[in-house]
């Protein structure tokens, strides 16, 4: 691969992965939970400004036999992390407006970085996480754990094989009423006026069309409605294929995440109804569906996603997630999210407030490959040995 670009970048195997977590608020304190269970990876170091909150992490880690790691506390502390030649992965679990600042520093000091959705807030943020990654040669994983959803990952392997046919259409969503149970999301959301969360929706979707793997977002047009209401964004490929993505925190609409596709010889849906149909055959719902779903869980990524269930973790999304990563530095492989992956799905959140705040203007979407997005055919689960 072409040095000047980071796809398909394999990098030395680790043979330990160690961490250095920064943000020990709900999502890092869930996400030291489970590496308690993973193999060739350990949590070296924590940050956070909040002494309380190290307290607990340390009590956590003795509770599950680890050792207590080194603990770095204040704003500096996840500087420190970056600069610790102890240190192979910093995983970023703070608020969104730290995230790619974190991760440009992480990968400048030679480490890889796994960072919490979105990977970035603006355009600007998604060109310097490519650039750096580019230079450094060093990692950019999003933590989008709906790309591991056993219903996604059927529905890949489905249309590996050919089962949709030529995929036309496909729809993501992250419908999800928060009422004040995150006040700093809610604000967020109310204020933003286009889409800042699109990668739940859009993760899943990217891997099935080969974003950047033989295929493009090239524009979108976005609207919400008024009142802080839903927001809906139409994406155009350069293959002329189109998403919809839709955001709703404000409405009573049951939780959704749509996993709609759309081809010439299938269909399918995860909510609110699992749905699939095949050329003529009789269409399948429920239980019917999820079961027919299952008998495609065959990829790696499922496989581990069906080892979580086996295990009885809390998420099996976040299982598979972890465990693909870790299996992927351990043997110096590329990543199944990568850099070009955290920047194409993130910029929707400032591109789509552009569009929506000028009333629906159609606004282009960058190549931040810099050209090489035909270089690749499909996204692919690397392994060791294959």
């Amino acid at each position: 691969m072409n040095a000047a670009t980071a796809i398909e970048l394999r990098c030395p195997p680790l043979p330990l992965v160690r961490i250095g977590l920064v943000g020990l608020g709900y999502r890092g304190m869930k996400t030291l939970k489970r590496y308690g269970i993973l193999r060739h990876a350990e949590i070296r170091a924590i940050a956070d400004t909040d002494e309380a909150k190290v307290h607990a992490a340390q009590e956590e880690l003795r509770r599950s036999g680890r050792p207590e790691a080194a603990a770095f506390r204040g704003e500096g502390g996840w500087k420190a992390i970056c600069e610790d030649a102890g240190i192979d992965l910093l995983y970023v679990c703070t608020d969104w407006s730290t995230h790619a600042e974190m991760a440009v520093r992480a990968m400048e000091c030679g480490k890889h970085v796994a960072v919490e959705v979105p990977a970035a807030t603006t355009v600007d943020e998604c060109h310097a996480l490519v650039s750096t990654a580019e230079r450094t040669r060093r990692h950019c994983f999003m933590t989008e754990n709906c790309c591991y959803d056993s219903f996604a990952l059927a529905t890949l392997e489905m249309a590996r094989q050919g089962r949709y046919g030529d995929i036309t259409h496909c729809e993501g969503a992250y419908i999800h009423r928060i009422g004040d149970e995150t006040p700093w999301m809610s604000r967020i959301y109310a204020t933003h006026g286009g889409n800042p969360y699109p990668t739940h929706g859009l993760g899943p979707i990217g891997w099935l069309l080969g974003l950047h793997r033989g295929d493009r977002m090239e524009s979108l047009v976005s609207m919400t409605a008024a009142a802080e209401g839903p927001n809906n964004t139409l994406i155009r490929t350069a293959k002329g294929r189109t998403i919809l993505l839709q955001l709703d925190t404000s409405t009573p609409r049951p939780y959704s995440r749509l996993q709609t596709i759309c081809g010439t010889e299938g269909y399918s849906q995860r909510y609110p109804l699992p749905t699939l149909q095949f050329g003529t055959d009789e269409p399948l719902s429920g239980d019917d569906a999820l079961r027919e779903a299952a008998r495609w869980l065959t990829s790696d990524a499922a496989r581990r996603w069906q080892r979580g269930n086996q295990l009885g973790v809390p998420n099996e999304m976040n299982y598979a997630m972890d465990s693909r990563l870790i299996h992927c530095l351990h043997n110096g492989l590329p990543l199944d999210i990568d850099v070009y992956d955290a920047a194409e799905w993130s910029c929707i959140a400032e591109l789509s407030q552009q569009s929506a705040r000028r009333g629906g203007t159609p606004t282009a979407i960058p190549d931040f490959t810099g050209g090489h997005w035909q270089v690749l055919r499909e996204h692919q689960f690397h392994r060791a040995g294959t």
